[in-house]
């Protein structure tokens, strides 16, 4: 097995495969310093000021001299990000990788047009005040029931939003919640609401656009005598007009896949990332649809992602959106670049340049077809990039808010989370595959270990084509299950 990895040759670092003992050879230097797995040593001297160089770009700058041999990390790295900058558009020309021989995947046709790989029914709070009762409706149901076939599951998402909100935070919340009610992956939705919060339940109807009325519920706590019952009765409802539903066949190009990464590591951009990037490849090149999101883990990479828009008009878009990501930290009074998280620092992320050139790896080569924003639709296929933060359950939940029916998650430290649609876990290690494969759906650790990206592509696809035909994700199998809404403004 390889011991060390130089990822480009412009490289002023390697990285370790596997922990290093100071006096071991690696890449023809003498390690002066021990180096644990996933971190970096110098290739060469490098000087108080000069710029550090790994992916072939910039990931910040030494802050003191670096002798050949040593360790190269936050201690005497730091990053070279400033605020909000001023960019320019220069069209560089994408050239696809792999192999685009399609796939089918079975899957429910809804009256929307739409696809879904799930048929479950589920119970939306339009505010966290009756979330006990949410839960109550679907426990009730259940009990009642035992076994439900024809259907995948009935499950409450809860929040703590819907009231004492203004502005943007009022909007998002109802606009999230309205997206998952129409969510292809719902085969009948029960919306319920308390009767005094914000989020009232006739502006929530009246703006909900087009909706398959046979399918969607809505019930006001406060206007019965026992929501309980009453919801449970609704349920019945749904589950008479979703337990008939059908998988048909379709071509893969139908599926919206997101992109995420948590918990990174060291080896994220060396293994997992890129394999997910080849993924996007191979989904764009089949007429697919992929999702990136993580805007604060654009920072350092965004010009990357730049050069790759179709067109000036994106390119534009990318501009706002980066900029427009910064600017929401500065009105704040927040450090722009407050990033890596103490996880990747240890795994051995020491700059944002770093964490975002291995991040971005997950777009793959192809080019960036269109940005959302809030209140945008997922329309073009190929690349996307989604406005949004870095936190794994708000950018899951956009994710899938904004129409990914599967979110492909890699980790290198590991987590058991999932969103509102399966979350597939893919470990950039095998130790961490090994040790918590009740987390973990892939392991992408053997491309470390001289694996071949390809056979594992061809693996990853073969996973996707399962789960899109109903094979359950870890997340899926332990529950876990969850939404978080992004807040930005005050609280009432």
């Amino acid at each position: 097995m390889k011991k060390t990895i130089i990822i480009s040759p412009l490289d002023s670092v390697a990285v370790a495969l596997l922990p290093l003992k100071k006096g071991e050879e690696a890449e023809g230097i003498v390690l002066l310093e021990d180096i644990e797995k996933g971190h970096k040593f110098a290739l060469r001297d490098i000087r108080g000021g000069e710029q550090v160089i790994k992916y072939g770009e910039v990931i910040g700058r030494a802050t003191t001299n670096i002798a050949a041999g040593c360790h190269v990390h936050s201690h005497n790295m730091e990053t070279g990000l400033l605020g909000t900058l001023e960019y320019s558009y220069h069209k560089k020309e994408t050239a696809q990788q792999g192999r685009y021989q399609s796939r089918t995947v079975s899957v429910y046709e809804r009256e929307s047009g739409e696809v879904g790989i799930r048929n479950e029914l589920w119970v939306i709070p339009t505010v966290g005040c009756v979330n006990a009762q949410a839960r109550r409706i679907a426990c009730e149901f259940l009990k009642k029931h035992g076994e439900l076939p024809g259907i995948d599951g009935v499950f409450a998402y809860t929040h703590p939003y819907g009231c004492s909100q203004i502005g943007e935070d009022h909007e998002r919340t109802r606009r999230t919640l309205q997206r998952m009610a129409k969510h292809p992956n719902c085969g009948g939705v029960l919306v319920l609401g308390l009767g005094c919060e914000n989020n009232r339940m006739d502006i929530f109807r009246e703006t909900l656009g087009d909706y398959d009325k046979s399918r969607t519920r809505f019930l006001v706590a406060q206007e019965v005598e026992n929501e309980i019952d009453t919801g449970v009765a609704y349920l019945e409802e749904l589950y008479a007009a979703a337990k008939n539903d059908m998988r048909v066949q379709k071509d893969i190009s139908c599926l919206k896949i997101g992109l995420k990464c948590g918990g990174s590591d060291g080896l994220s951009g060396i293994t997992a990332n890129p394999l997910v990037g080849r993924f996007s490849d191979y989904i764009a090149g089949v007429g697919g649809t992929t999702v990136l999101t993580e805007v604060p883990e654009m920072f350092g990479a965004e010009q990357l992602l730049m050069d790759r828009a179709k067109d000036e008009a994106t390119f534009d878009k990318i501009v706002r959106l980066v900029n427009g990501f910064k600017e929401y930290y500065q009105k704040h009074d927040q450090p722009v670049y407050e990033n890596p998280s103490p996880g990747n620092k240890a795994g051995g992320i020491t700059t944002l340049e770093d964490k975002s050139l291995g991040c971005t790896q997950k777009s793959g080569t192809g080019e960036v077809c269109d940005v959302l924003f809030d209140g945008d639709a997922l329309i073009a296929r190929g690349l996307n990039l989604l406005n949004g933060p870095g936190n794994d359950m708000v950018a899951v939940t956009n994710l899938a808010s904004a129409g990914c029916h599967i979110v492909l998650f890699t980790t290198g430290r590991g987590t058991p989370f999932g969103g509102f649609v399966p979350t597939i876990k893919i470990s950039t290690n095998s130790e961490l595959a090994g040790r918590k494969a009740n987390w973990i759906d892939f392991d992408a650790g053997g491309i470390a270990e001289g694996g071949s990206f390809e056979e594992k592509l061809d693996e990853l696809i073969e996973l996707v084509v399962a789960t899109a035909n109903g094979q359950q994700t870890a997340n899926e199998r332990t529950g876990a299950r969850d939404i978080a809404i992004f807040k930005t403004g005050v609280t009432l």
